[in-house]
């Protein structure tokens, strides 16, 4: 049991880690999504910066062409002012080149900018602008964005000249950062579930081969010993035993039969066992029988008589009783001497359900989902092999399931075998 609970710390504590490890990288990533906001913001207020000063080059390139033009025609008709005026006329073509030179870095801002921006004229008409080809002329759809911009509670850049509103939006690389950490998540998550049912699906291989070899060997061993007791029982018949002895002897032949049983039931685990068709009322009764002789003199037995039903299952007689005499042992164990224990038969659709009720201890509820795992036992002496035995029996060479119906602690525990019909 004690192992479960270590299981079930270091599954929370991995839980936890996990969990904060997702925390900071969705607060690093939101971190730099911001950061990124506050970039491009600057962005763009240099390029509406530039788009001004571009307007305002154009005016003054506009009004110096109309100067030159104005001094060109004076010095055609004033000569004696022509050297001063040819002076005036380069300082203005020289002026002109550092506004060409000006406009041309402009112009590289502009032409630089990725960011979609809408612009609204004075009339309240839209252009868009790196929104997309189609999306830059469709009015609809400038609105739209207009109006989740407004509604952000930004505050548009003001323009100039003939562009009285800048609307601007951040590029696709946003979205990419905050997507990042729920992208993470999934991958981290898939590799994290894929180990893990390769694990399990490992780890629960090798001890399925752990456990037939452990049966096996046990089986093995056990013949020798079985085969030696056979030989002294045969050995003390020759000897023309009393009466009573020969009691004792027959006792001692009946142990070994059992003994013989249980060597037969490990050497069929990790093999294929050989399903026969039974009439589940007379099984249910001869374990009955078997064990009622073995119980506690204060334990009553209340199980369907074999002539009350007839329903046929296909079960290994062998490993079906072993499962269904570890379950009345252990609630017998939970009654401490005394009690009921009580089965009912009955049909579920395709299946056929058997409930076995003791009025024992019963099992906590955050217990219920552990006591079929290897290990798992509230005994002192206990191995915890039996029920994890019995769910392997019956799902795995039954196709059939075995759980908990209901339990209450100091009212009893209800198991239910559920098998397919014959």
């Amino acid at each position: 049991m004690d192992i479960y609970k270590r299981k079930s710390y270091w599954n929370i504590a991995l839980a936890f880690f996990g969990l904060l490890i997702l925390i900071i990288t969705m607060v690093y990533s939101n971190f730099l999504a911001q950061k990124l906001k506050e970039r491009e913001e600057e962005n763009v207020k240099v390029y509406v910066q530039a788009v001004k000063e571009q307007l305002e080059f154009q005016n003054q390139l506009e009004h110096q062409i109309k100067v030159q033009s104005g001094l060109e025609y004076q010095l055609n008709q004033l000569e004696t002012e022509k050297e001063s005026i040819k002076d005036s006329i380069k300082a203005l073509v020289l002026s002109s080149s550092i506004l060409n030179q000006d406009v041309g870095v402009v112009s590289e801002i502009i032409q630089g900018n990725r960011m979609p921006v809408i612009w609204e004229d004075e009339i309240g008409r839209l252009d868009g602008y790196n929104l997309g080809a189609e999306l830059d002329q469709n009015e609809e759809y400038l609105k739209t964005q207009k109006n989740k911009f407004i509604k952000s509670g930004k505050n548009p850049l003001i323009g100039s000249g003939s562009i009285s509103k800048v609307y601007y939006f951040n590029t696709s690389l946003v979205s990419y950062i905050n997507y990042f950490p729920y992208i993470q998540l999934l991958l981290v998550g898939s590799f994290i579930l894929l180990g893990y049912f390769f694990l399990v699906g490992s780890k629960r291989s090798e001890q399925n081969r752990v456990w037939a070899g452990m049966a096996k060997e046990t089986a093995h061993q056990l013949g020798t010993p079985i085969s030696a007791i056979i030989g002294w029982i045969e050995h003390l018949k020759l000897t023309d035993p009393s009466e009573e002895q020969l009691e004792i002897v027959e006792e001692l032949r009946s142990d070994v039969n059992r003994l013989e049983l249980v060597a037969d039931r490990f050497s069929k685990i990790g093999a294929e066992p050989v399903l026969t068709k039974i009439n589940i009322y007379n099984e249910m009764d001869e374990c009955k029988q078997y064990m009622e002789r073995r119980a506690p003199r204060k334990v009553s037995f209340n199980y369907p008589h074999p002539t009350e039903g007839s329903l046929f299952v296909n079960i290994n007689k062998h490993l079906f009783d072993w499962v269904i005499e570890n379950l009345i042992r252990n609630s017998l164990d939970a009654m401490d001497g005394k009690g009921e224990l009580s089965a009912t038969i009955y049909e579920d659709g395709d299946y056929i359900n058997i409930d076995m009720t003791d009025t024992g201890k019963g099992i906590p509820s955050g217990k219920q989902s552990t006591i079929f795992r290897p290990g798992f036992t509230t005994k002192q002496r206990g191995w915890g092999l039996g029920l994890s035995l019995a769910k392997r029996i019956i799902e795995n060479y039954h196709s059939g399931k075995i759980f908990v119906k209901n339990s209450k602690p100091g009212v009893g525990t209800t198991f239910t075998v559920r098998l397919p019909k014959a």
